[in-house]
């Protein structure tokens, strides 16, 4: 038995970096739960070459402060609820369309000063997108399947949940912004599943792609070091089939190793 033991801490793999996932509070039957659906994990943790960690939304019972320097980096995933509006200081709009999840809404607004603080990344896709926006000072539109003068962001109310996903656009990556130097591309076709998006821009955050109506589809910042960024679309569903979605999660696995994402815009915030 001795002489295995050299052969196998030889063979064994070197720990591979920590992603914390951010959970979503849903209700399951008469119970309130902590959940993050499937293919955002498995999208990222197996592209990313990563090991995942779920942060539950419980900001009344844990800390962020706690959890960031335990981490590589974080996703902030999509999810069916949207951002309160009370986060961006239209907590009266006339608008207001739920569901809302305000636990997750603190948690993340708390974990992203948390890890940008350490220096560490942070990515974001669909809501995740629209939270960053909002951390950095932005705020956000929510007229996005019914404003004329917008494309269709979103597939017809009847389509089923295939057809929901199945619904495209193309979008123009910014020349020179990490998405443009890491995809290697100028454009993208991409899934557009989304009834809110970004308003005004905030501060520090760098436009990355836009929807041919000028909606910003991608953006990216540099913070203390790190990088951000976050796409509108949902580069999770079934990457398998699109070296562009793989991509997308190549360049956050390179994050959560530490390496610098190529951009001639790089931009650092304090």
């Amino acid at each position: 038995m001795k002489d295995d033991l050299p052969q196998v801490r030889a063979t064994r793999r070197s720990p591979r970096p920590v992603l914390g996932v951010v959970c979503c509070t849903r209700q399951i039957g008469t119970e309130t739960a902590q959940a993050v659906v499937d293919r955002y994990l498995a999208g990222a943790l197996r592209h990313a070459d990563a090991a995942g960690l779920l942060v539950p939304a419980l900001p009344g019972l844990m800390d962020a402060r706690e959890v960031a320097p335990r981490l590589d980096g974080v996703l902030l995933t999509g999810s069916p609820s949207n951002v309160d509006p009370a986060r961006y200081g239209q907590a009266e709009a006339v608008d207001r369309e739920g569901p809302f999840d305000a636990a997750r809404d603190a948690m993340t607004a708390a974990l992203v000063e948390a890890m940008l603080e350490l220096g560490k990344p942070v990515f974001g896709i669909c809501r995740g997108l629209q939270e960053l926006n909002v951390a950095f000072g932005g705020t956000l539109r929510r007229d996005m399947a019914r404003s004329p003068e917008l494309i269709a962001h979103h597939a017809p109310s009847d389509a089923d949940f295939e057809d929901m996903f199945a619904h495209e656009h193309e979008v123009t990556l910014t020349p020179g912004g990490m998405l443009n130097r890491g995809l290697g591309r100028s454009t993208l076709q991409v899934n557009s599943v989304h009834y809110q998006g970004i308003d005004r821009l905030a501060p520090g955050l760098e436009i990355e792609a836009t929807a041919p109506d000028g909606v910003v589809e991608a953006v990216s910042a540099e913070v203390n070091g790190a990088p951000v960024l976050a796409v509108q679309w949902h580069p999770e569903w079934r990457p398998e089939a699109n070296p562009d979605s793989q991509a997308f999660f190549q360049l956050l696995g390179a994050a959560l190793r530490g390496e610098a994402l190529l951009s001639s815009r790089s931009r650092s915030r304090a």
